[in-house]
């Protein structure tokens, strides 16, 4: 058995390997269960007991070393296979990195609240989940107008009293009961209307409110702010006009169009032929509602106008369907890439 014993570290030492495949049936054919050393161990039990302890030294000196060398050749191929993969060209050019970016509506919202803050509108808040009085009464909304019905309103059902809100012009009643005149403000946020999810509506979308109220705003005031804006958003030679309309929160009240910006008001397929798209509704807010909010309609005046971001949007990239501000579709979203 001494001999077998000696035999097998010879083997051990004079042993070399060309792969980790080649170790692997070395341990095998050593160390696995029915290996050399495991049936030398078996035989252990009958070697005389006058030679079981220098034998039984032998043989765990041939496991040691047979588990030493196994060890040192697997650590020798897994540094050669480290080395090779850490052998890379650093002047290869790296794989392209996907870059993510702005969705469109925050593009335009973001250029909306530029153009404003440049003549001294401020940016202001609010909660979409609102009261009646904020969202309808104080905007002198009648209890019988139409917007108030579930058709075209988000009621909660615990509480009737309360409604995710359909227009940020709640915001600005927030504003007007906790600050008086001068107030110059947009309020940019999502609203809620109970429609039926189409091309050209959807159930939620987005709005920039403004409101300027000071001491003998005029209705050419307003005129030339939003003059003003839509120059700066669509181009300088735009042109807007204005057409009578009604709002309950507003008297006088009107729609605002400006010229196409596609055909320049020569008619296309995008305004129809008519040479004029529609971007927003504004006037001169009503003396009640400023009585609504604690400021004196004698004392002061004021005009409001709100636009859908979704509509500024469609018409500056001509995109022809809403429902794709929101799907979340990286072919559509990517094209926005270079737009900062």
């Amino acid at each position: 058995m001494k001999d077998r014993i000696e035999e097998l570290l010879n083997e051990i030492e004079s042993f070399t390997a060309s792969s980790k495949e080649h170790v692997e049936e070395f341990r095998i054919k050593l160390l696995s269960k029915k290996g050399k050393v495991k049936e030398l161990f078996e035989e252990f039990k009958n070697v005389a007991p006058e030679m079981r302890k220098e034998v039984g030294q032998k043989l765990n000196e041939l496991q040691n070393k047979a588990q030493d060398k196994i060890n040192h050749l697997k650590e020798t191929f897994e540094d050669l296979t480290d080395s090779k993969e850490a052998n890379i060209d650093l002047t290869l050019p790296a794989e392209k990195i996907t870059v993510g970016s702005r969705h469109p509506l925050s593009i335009v919202r973001n250029q909306i609240v530029e153009i404003f803050s440049r003549i001294g509108f401020t940016v202001s808040d609010g909660p979409e989940i609102e009261d009646d009085w904020h969202n309808f009464t104080a905007l002198n909304t009648p209890a019988d107008h139409p917007a108030r019905d579930m058709q075209d309103t988000f009621y909660i059902s615990e509480n009737p009293d309360i409604v995710l809100r359909t227009q940020t012009s709640s915001v600005q009643v927030h504003i007007m009961e906790g600050s008086q005149p001068p107030i110059r403000t947009i309020s940019p946020g999502r609203v809620y209307r109970n429609e039926a999810i189409s091309a050209r509506a959807h159930c939620q979308f987005h709005q920039v409110e403004g409101l300027y109220i000071d001491k003998k705003v005029s209705f050419a005031d307003l005129k030339q702010t939003l003059l003003y804006f839509s120059k700066e958003m669509f181009g300088e030679e735009t042109k807007i006009r204005l057409r009578p309309s009604y709002f309950p929160f507003t008297e006088i009240s009107a729609e605002m169009d400006i010229s196409c910006p596609f055909c320049k008001g020569d008619g296309c397929n995008i305004c129809k032929g008519a040479g004029w798209v529609e971007i927003l509704g504004c006037g001169m807010v009503d003396p009640a509602v400023l009585e609504n909010c604690k400021i004196d309609s004698k004392q002061y005046s004021g005009f409001a106008f709100g636009m859908g971001i979704e509509r500024i949007a469609m018409l500056k990239y001509q995109v022809k369907d809403l429902r794709l501000f929101s799907e979340n579709d990286i072919r559509f979203l990517k094209q926005f890439k270079s737009v900062i």
